[in-house]
């Protein structure tokens, strides 16, 4: 049975131009949200689109939506601000936009899919697993459609999620990956984003990002691109880069979207720095890092696709 989630998302007028310019006010409250609304659902659909990436997709109030909000009216030269006004609603195509959720149908490669269901959080136990896979078909189904967890089981009410042919409610997040090679890669500490932009200087992909922390500061300067590594291995070496708990000695952690640096791994110029994905997508940008640019599996994967060797990464606040 669809939820009323995916009976308001299912409206073309799920979220409208009224709505977003009342008051010149934006859709909510922000900090008073605790379940998933379907105009938020729908604007950072739309975002996402357009190449700013809210991170998950989750219909809550937050900073990431609100980051994604005023990067885009930047980019658009719509002001500042991020609340959503009839301008910014039209630029994301609002009023044309009504196929923000999609229907899904369980697959026999899903259901055989292994699952690790206990992830350790300490290293050397780690490295004594096979793979770090995910740990549900939630987990799973939600990472491929860019939703958190609480968001699919929101429009998926009673939903089984290992039964072939069953029908999941997913959101149609996905875009054309662009055809634009990116120049330059800005790294954002100030705002927290990681921009690639085009020969122009137009940034066409927009991220939020974790990058550093006080502890173990990400570098400044410009660095290059060296290789992209897909779906690696996490070699954790305490001398070089940080000691996590009581492990001293050096580690391979196995390949997995629950490894450390997830997905793909950009490995830059600067010795043990790169722009990397996460097993907690939910994380980005609320907590710190070791130094490295950590974005969702998702953007991770798309960056990896609009940079190569000898692209420059520019560090700026």
């Amino acid at each position: 049975m669809a939820s009323l989630l995916v009976l308001a998302l299912g409206d073309a007028r799920a979220l409208t131009a009224d709505e977003v310019n009342r008051a010149g006010r934006p859709v909510s409250t922000k900090g008073k949200m605790t379940r998933p609304s379907a105009s938020i659902v729908k604007a950072q659909t739309l975002l996402a689109r357009q190449g700013v990436s809210p991170g998950e997709i989750d219909g809550l109030d937050g900073d990431r939506y609100r980051k994604a909000v005023a990067q885009f009216r930047r980019r658009e030269n719509l002001g500042d601000g991020d609340g959503i006004d009839a301008a910014t609603w039209r630029a994301l195509l609002g009023d044309a936009s009504a196929d923000i959720v999609s229907d899904y149908r369980v697959l026999k490669e899903d259901v055989k899919s292994r699952f690790s269901r206990h992830i350790p959080h300490d290293y050397a136990r780690q490295a004594r697993l096979k793979q770090l896979g995910y740990r549900t078909p939630h987990e799973m189904f939600a990472e491929r459609f860019r939703m958190s967890e609480g968001l699919l089981r929101t429009l998926n009410p009673g939903a089984r999620y290992r039964k072939r042919d069953e029908t999941l409610h997913v959101v149609a997040a996905g875009r054309t990956p662009p055809a634009a090679e990116a120049r330059l890669v800005e790294a954002d500490r100030t705002n927290g984003v990681v921009r690639a932009l085009d020969a122009a200087g137009r940034p066409f992909a927009i991220y939020p990002a974790t990058i550093g922390s006080a502890a173990t500061p990400s570098p400044e300067g410009e660095y290059q691109v060296v290789r992209v590594v897909r779906n690696p291995t996490y070699h954790y070496d305490p001398v070089k880069n940080f000691q996590q708990g009581r492990n001293k000695r050096r580690l391979v952690i196995a390949r997995g979207p629950n490894n450390p640096v997830g997905t793909v791994w950009i490995e830059l110029s600067k010795p043990t720095f790169g722009i990397h994905g996460t097993p907690e997508p939910s994380r980005i940008g609320k907590t710190s890092s070791h130094g490295c640019v950590r974005l969702t599996n998702w953007d991770a994967e798309e960056l990896a696709q609009l940079v190569k060797p000898g692209t420059t990464v520019r560090f700026v606040e």
